[in-house]
């Protein structure tokens, strides 16, 4: 598969916001709703762009996927310190998976934390996304259980951390 990871553009924001909502709700991952709160969230591409950097990854002008990330200060992040970036809402279309849009959306967002000369790339992940927590790993990201939180009573994040 032969795609690039760039900025995205508005005019893609609606497809990213389709196939991360899907991506979520699809595995699982969110109640199911059309109320749900956080799909809501999910699907809200331009109100995550005013807040954070919105990558794509595209292949003959198809979105294939995307992450949001959130340099230091921004209001995306949740669990960032000092020095440290964070990356959201990674997501990727269900006929994309498994040939390294995943990976590559997360190493984009490795190199611009690396630009920043940032300390650390840290990111909040559901105990049931093995796919993404087997990316993480393998990139090196190590589980930091004490920054582990949770958003609401019924769900914990577990958290992971890129030192660079």
């Amino acid at each position: 598969m032969d795609f690039e990871i760039r900025t995205a553009r508005a005019d893609e924001y609606g497809r990213l916001g389709e196939i991360t909502g899907a991506a979520y709700s699809g595995d699982g991952l969110l109640d199911l709703n059309e109320d749900d709160t956080y799909l809501n969230v999910l699907r809200d591409v331009a109100g995550r762009a005013g807040d954070g950097e919105v990558l794509v990854a595209v292949e003959d002008g198809r979105v294939l996927g995307g992450v949001t990330f959130a340099a230091p200060g921004s209001r995306l992040a949740d669990v960032a310190g000092p020095q440290e970036a964070e990356f959201r809402m990674l997501a990727v279309a269900p006929e994309a998976r498994g040939k390294g849009v995943g990976e590559a959306l997360v190493r984009a967002c490795t190199e611009r934390a690396r630009a920043q000369g940032l300390r650390a790339l840290v990111l909040s992940t559901q105990p049931a996304m093995l796919g993404a927590r087997r990316i993480y790993e393998r990139l090196g990201f190590v589980r930091t259980p004490e920054l582990d939180w949770s958003p609401i009573p019924a769900l914990k994040l577990l958290t992971y951390r890129l030192e660079l």
